[in-house]
Parts: C-alpha cells; structure tokens; sequence
C-alpha cells in the first residue's frame, strides 16, 4: 500500500518508462516517469521505499513487473519466489544497480550510499589476489572514502568486526583460502562497517553451514533490533517463517506482499510456482495503449 504525504523531492533522474498490461506477459512502452531519491520533510512517512508499477529488466526485457508497494522503515522483509522470479533484480533496483524500464522507485529519507549490499557470494572474484582484511576494509568506504590511507584505528575496527562475525584472526588470510561459510562472515563483517541505515541481501544463507547460517541469523535480528531496514533474497521458506514479518512472494510480478503470515500461504506457493512455470519468455511486444 502507498501513503501518500507532502514532501520535497529530489529528483535525481528520468528513465524511459514502460506501461506493462495487467494480465499476460507481452509489454509496451508508451510513457516517461521518474526514478528519484526523496529527502527534506520525510517525518510524516513511514516507508523507506515506494515502488509504483515498477518494470525492472535487462536489455530491453523484463524480468520482473507490476511492482506497487512500500518497504517500511525499519522492517525486516524477505523476498521469494521460484528460480527466474526475478528476486534478485528487484534487489538490484532497489540498490540502484539498475534503473527502471518503468515506472518509479522512491527512496525515503536516505541517499543510495547509505545503503550496504551484500551480493551473492557467486559474484564475488575469489581468485582476485587479496586477504580478509582487504575484503572487509572495504566497508569503511563510507566514512574514508576509496582511496584514503588505514590508520591502526581502522585495523582496529576491521578486527572488531571479525571477531563479530567469528573470524578473530583471519585478518592476512586470502580469500581463495576461505570456505563458503567463512567467506559469507567476512561479507557481512564489511556490511558491519558500513553502518548503513538499508541493508540489502542476496541469498546470504545459499551453500553453507548451519552453524554459520544461525550465527549470522542473529547478526540480522541485531540490526533489525537496531531499527535498519533490511531485506534479504532467500529461498529456505521456512528460514523465512522463522526470522523474517514481511515478505514480498514474486513470480515475475507480486503474487503476495505483506505479513509473511499471510503471504506465505500454500495457495499463493503454488500460484507463484504455476505462474513461473507459465510464464511465455517470447511473448510479443503489445501496442501503446491509446491515449
């Protein structure tokens, strides 16, 4: 549900926008919108995102669409949905690594750069020549910038955070070295230096040990303690019962999208599988509606 309240606005960009038919999966084009970050008088509302009809794809084909909605602030939602329901794109919109193919994505009451986001651990360059400790510096970009020199005071807060996330000591240890599981505590240390008021995570529990899964579960419930907007990818449903109120179910478009009580009913399971299974990937562009 969208709120609607009086605010200043800063628009930061304008994309093409598509109009996407409510039913089916062709698509047309037919107007501009905008994509902006909304700063100024933000106290009268409670959203840390608005989406409003959001296409989000690649190369001129959508992978996920009809998005109408909001992200609470402070609220801590999962999104899920079948292989190729397009969960991790929603995430990359919301991060702005990609822009709309249409329709609007507000951020409220926050720049891009105060959000941290974890990718998945695939995307991560294992092979690339450098120690835990480089990896998790990285998070102190924010407050230091990309090329500032570490002080000891830095090293300090980079050993804090290991030890956080159970790796005292793994400072000069290469990442190559790292299983899965040590790897994904390393990713969420440097999340830790970040300090970001939005946190976003892409199957941060994919491929690794129960052990790790528990403790990093508990590193979620302390932001989400800490009134931080999280919203993570994941597959395990039950994971999802457990730990996570909202959650948005998608089969490239919403099937459910609130409580995860209420989302996260069997009906809507198999709607979101039937509906990924149905969808028509050659499916042909539709005409503009007529004005």
């Amino acid at each position: 549900m969208l709120r609607a309240s009086f605010r200043r606005e800063n628009v930061v960009g304008v994309f093409a926008f598509g109009s996407w038919p409510k039913a089916g999966f062709c698509h047309s084009f037919c107007r501009i919108d905008l994509v902006r970050n909304v700063v100024g008088d933000v106290a009268m509302t409670l959203a840390a995102f608005n989406l409003r009809d959001v296409t989000l794809g690649y190369d001129g084909h959508p992978a996920v669409h009809h998005l109408d909605g909001e992200i609470v602030k402070g609220s801590l939602t999962a999104i899920v949905g079948p292989n190729g329901s397009g969960k991790s794109t929603l995430l990359k919109g919301l991060v702005g690594a990609i822009q709309p193919m249409g329709g609007l994505i507000e951020r409220i009451g926050f720049q891009t750069y105060d959000i941290a986001y974890l990718p998945q651990a695939s995307e991560i360059e294992r092979s690339f020549p450098a120690t835990v400790e480089d990896l998790v510096t990285l998070g102190l970009w924010r407050r230091k910038g990309l090329f500032t020199a570490i002080f000891e005071t830095d090293r300090k807060d980079v050993s804090k955070a290991l030890v956080a996330v159970g790796l005292e000591g793994f400072q000069t240890r290469a990442i190559s070295a790292l299983s899965g599981g040590q790897l994904q505590r390393a990713l969420f240390a440097r999340v830790l230096l970040q300090d970001a008021k939005v946190i976003l995570l892409d199957e941060p529990f994919t491929a690794i040990d129960s052990k790790t899964v528990s403790d990093l579960i508990a590193l979620v419930r302390r932001w989400h303690a800490e009134q931080r907007t999280i919203i993570a990818v994941l597959h395990d449903i039950e994971l999802v019962r457990e730990t996570f109120p909202d959650t948005v179910l998608l089969a490239r478009e919403p099937v459910a999208w609130g409580k995860t009580v209420d989302a996260l009913i069997p009906e809507n399971l198999l709607k979101a599988r039937r509906m990924n299974e149905a969808r028509d990937e050659t499916a042909p562009w539709c005409e503009p509606d007529a004005a």
